[in-house]
């Protein structure tokens, strides 16, 4: 089902404006991708071709991103997609232990939804959070130092309508769409809420700080990295066969021209 003259007519003013940041059109795709997720809670066929029509490129094109990225999901998700970190330190911590109590108390597997679309679960990697783990995320917000108890009345709690405050960041939970609107560009003021850095992770800088510790200095007779080719050196490659080098001419020497 194609999206109604209404809607789409308010996605296009905001992808014109996503669009209009970057030098070339197609790489805007990413944050496009987050905006079409954010109006149908996950990236659907209507919005593949959306955003395909909008970078003029094909569908098979924004298919290959979108399937390559875990962060799109291709099947409706929860209102609340809970994430749980079941990498080396989160694992050995208790996040297996967490994924294997929750998936069972929940009746759900990974990127599966509960029958009341309230909530859904995802075994993640690394949230990038070691100093705190067990890490579980939210719509992508922390909740540390968790236990299979506490991540029960986790998802208890966002399955009853209660206010879950994270653990760090703002004060309350968004939802999964409003989540994706962030992430496509569309700020929503709350970035400066909560606690941005908690004392785990300041640790090493106070340890500094109380010895007089800093950073070296700059060495100045170190080469500086080539500057990167600006938007109007590149010109617009044909579009690339496997196997085969990339077209289109770049600025000698750049990063971009020996990746070539």
């Amino acid at each position: 089902m194609s999206y109604s003259v209404e809607t789409r007519e308010r996605l296009e003013r905001d992808a014109k404006e996503i669009i209009a940041r970057y030098p070339k059109p197609r790489s805007a795709l990413l944050p496009l991708l987050h905006l079409v997720q954010s109006e149908d809670g996950y990236v659907s066929q209507d919005g593949i071709e959306f955003c395909a029509e909008q970078l003029g490129i094909t569908p098979a094109q924004v298919t290959g991103v979108a399937t390559f990225y875990t962060m799109y999901k291709r099947a409706p998700v929860g209102e609340y997609h809970v994430g749980v970190c079941i990498n080396t330190l989160c694992a050995v911590m208790g996040g297996d232990q967490i994924w294997n109590e929750l998936s069972e108390h929940l009746g759900v597997g990974h990127d599966e939804a509960t029958p009341d679309g309230r909530v859904s679960l995802e075994r993640i990697e690394c949230n990038a959070a070691c100093d705190f783990a067990p890490v579980m995320t939210v719509n992508w917000e922390f909740f540390d130092n968790m236990t299979p108890e506490k991540a029960r009345k986790l998802v208890n709690d966002l399955r009853e309508g209660r206010e879950v405050p994270p653990s760090r960041g703002p004060n309350t939970l968004c939802t999964w769409k409003e989540a994706s609107r962030v992430l496509a560009g569309f700020p929503d003021g709350r970035a400066h809420e909560g606690v941005q850095a908690g004392p785990e992770s300041l640790r090493g800088l106070e340890v500094a700080k109380r010895h007089g510790w800093t950073a070296p200095p700059a060495d100045a007779d170190r080469a500086e990295p080539d500057e990167p080719a600006r938007g109007e050196e590149i010109t617009d490659p044909p579009p690339n066969e496997p196997g085969k080098p990339i077209g289109g001419q770049v600025k000698p020497g750049s990063q971009e021209g020996r990746n070539q």
